[in-house]
């Protein structure tokens, strides 16, 4: 059985529909899907700065364009992807949160929650009043999961995730792993990503 590991963060749209969709891929392969929540800021600010770059000067043509391609996927895929108020938006405690939630077997729907919120409802997924009932939806208990996202073990194993793909080269999320070392990124590498796990087989 093949390794497949998902290195995300919500506060990326698309994250948002890379995640709608690698389930399915992990079911239709074989493979064992491994979530790893990480800090996308906390990379960029290592290894990939261009990003700020881009996003104070951006080229015109490209952002409409960077519009018109994302709610093309999102047709495709059957999602909604609005334009949050709040962007880019620090993420951190949503990303503690699914650690917490993977503790419980919760992460999926937790994670799913928490991207419905932010690029479906524009809600500030960086306040706890936000997140508390989404993991009281999902099945988590909201005074507990509260308190764990600010224990050090959870923010540890935070960093330690945004370190370890630094490590192995990633630069953004969503950045996906074949078995250890074969590095995909990015929603429209999932074909790509499919196709090596169906020859793992």
């Amino acid at each position: 059985m093949a390794r497949l590991e998902f290195f995300f963060d919500c506060s990326s749209p698309w994250t948002y529909l890379a995640f709608h969709r690698i389930e399915d891929v992990a079911a239709e392969t074989g493979a064992q899907l491994v979530w790893r929540p990480i800090l996308v800021g906390g990379v960029f600010n290592e290894v990939n700065r261009s990003v700020y770059e881009q996003r104070a000067d951006p080229v015109p043509a490209k952002l409409a364009y960077h519009a018109k391609d994302l709610q093309d996927w999102a047709r495709c895929y059957g999602i909604r992807i609005g334009w949050p108020s709040i962007f880019p938006i620090n993420s951190v405690r949503a990303m503690r949160g699914c650690l917490v939630a993977d503790g419980e077997a919760r992460l999926p729907a937790f994670a799913r929650a928490v991207f419905e919120a932010y690029w479906g409802r524009d809600e500030d997924i960086a306040r706890e009043e936000v997140l508390a009932p989404l993991a009281d939806a999902v099945g988590l208990d909201r005074d507990a999961f509260l308190a764990a996202i600010g224990r050090s073990e959870i923010k540890h194993a935070l960093r330690v995730n945004t370190d370890e793909l630094i490590a192995r080269g990633g630069f953004g999320s969503p950045t996906m792993f074949v078995d250890g070392d074969d590095m995909y990124f990015g929603n429209d590498r999932l074909p790509l990503l499919r196709e090596a796990l169906a020859g793992r087989r």
